[in-house]
């Protein structure tokens, strides 16, 4: 449906017309002459076996501005490793696939360690950011695009319209961030939609006119896996290891770049991936850890803007919270009821009273803590510390896939 509305601090760039996806993949192409694109897939080997990453691939062999592909590989032995290669061989664009349990990559980890810098357990943050480091070694592209290999709804026109506002020239952005409707039979996206956005808009009653506040309340989709960028953005950024990536890769852009040098995109009508378990009695697992893991992200832009806390301003957040997000119910029924689409008032609830307490949780992990940083560095400060870092990673996987 059209909408043009504009609203908060981000540029946003709608879904206005059905217009042919070959039609926008020509113009893209005609820009990549001078800004070559590429794309990283941070992949479990889990999703080879799944029916969203085998029609993913089919979507991309149709893709004809790509100049190179790079697969993060986790979880993966050797002779899945293998399964993985031939898995992709059939994309005719030049691609990579990293391996990043293989014996090449953990010894560059080791160099890390040598070094004493922080590298991360396995996971997202990890893969993607040793992809942004291969990608940064091989110098082929400008643009680097991500997203993620869980979409079922995918098309290949979710990707040119996530790295079309990077590639025009005659657009000023620096990073792009896609979204999304996250709908289906019902209403989905339950971290973005009762917690992250209830949990901002607590905070400005709290805090009053926060700039950083008002930015990430501009972002329709926060949480979205999908981004694009430019190689001098990437090579600044700090890339957190939890499931807090998202908002650190935003909380990263903030710090380093002015408003007007992002934007947000609409990518997809519907987008559907794999759900996350709700995990009410696990704090350390599924949607409670996530919830987590992004409140403690806040918690520590804020300290360092200057806001003190404690017991008591953490159980005045959750009180807030509570109330913000009881009100934002009655907004989903109502949209629901509108659309013919089913909605679980009680299982919303009882999704409210986990992100309730995963509130309290990050607030005592923060204040035990106040000092953590699970960020590893950039790939600046890599590059400074280990010079022949970038080539060594390079030729690591070089190696591995020959």
């Amino acid at each position: 449906m059209s909408d043009f509305f504009q609203n908060g601090v981000i540029s946003t760039l709608h879904k206005l017309t059905e217009q042919p996806i070959e039609e926008l993949e020509n113009r893209i192409l005609s820009f990549t002459n001078r800004r070559p694109v590429a794309l990283i897939l941070p992949s479990l080997y889990s999703e080879l076996e799944g029916v969203a990453l085998p029609n993913i691939v089919n979507e991309l062999i149709k893709v004809p501005y790509l100049s190179e592909i790079i697969v993060g590989l986790d979880g993966a032995d050797e002779k899945q490793f293998k399964l993985a290669k031939e898995f992709f061989a059939k994309l005719p664009q030049h691609h990579r696939v990293i391996w990043q349990s293989g014996p090449k990559i953990q010894e560059l980890y080791n160099l890390l360690d040598e070094k004493d810098l922080f590298r991360g357990g396995q996971g997202k943050g990890r893969n993607v950011w040793m992809c942004l480091g291969y990608l940064v070694a091989s110098n082929k592209a400008r643009i680097f695009a991500v997203h993620d290999c869980d979409i079922l709804t995918y098309d290949r026109s979710l990707l040119a319209r996530l790295v079309f506002p990077i590639t025009a020239p005659n657009l000023n952005y620096r990073f792009c961030k896609g979204y999304y409707s996250r709908v289906s039979d019902q209403l989905n996206g339950r971290v973005a939609r009762l917690f992250v956005t209830p949990l901002i808009r607590s905070l400005k009653r709290i805090l009053g006119d926060v700039d950083y506040l008002e930015y990430i309340d501009s972002f329709r989709y926060p949480l979205s896996g999908e981004m694009s960028l430019f190689r001098d953005v990437a090579v600044r950024l700090r890339l957190p290891t939890d499931w807090g990536l998202e908002i650190g890769m935003l909380n990263e852009i903030y710090r380093n770049f002015a408003k007007n040098q992002m934007c947000q995109v609409d990518i997809l009508d519907r987008y559907d991936h794999k759900h996350q378990e709700l995990s009410e009695d696990n704090p350390n697992a599924g949607l409670s850890k996530m919830s987590i893991d992004i409140a403690k992200s806040f918690y520590r832009v804020l300290a360092g803007m200057g806001v003190i806390f404690s017991d008591q301003f953490f159980r005045t957040i959750k009180a807030t919270y509570l109330r913000t997000a009881l009100d934002f119910i009655e907004k989903y029924v109502g949209d629901a009821a509108l659309n013919g689409l089913n909605y679980d008032r009680h299982a919303e609830e009882q999704a409210i009273e986990v992100f309730l307490r995963s509130i309290i949780i990050a607030g005592d992990q923060f204040l035990a803590n106040p000092m953590e940083l699970p960020m590893i560095p950039s790939w600046n400060r890599i590059i400074s510390a280990l010079p022949d870092f970038t080539q060594q990673l390079y030729e690591a996987v070089e190696a591995d896939n020959a």
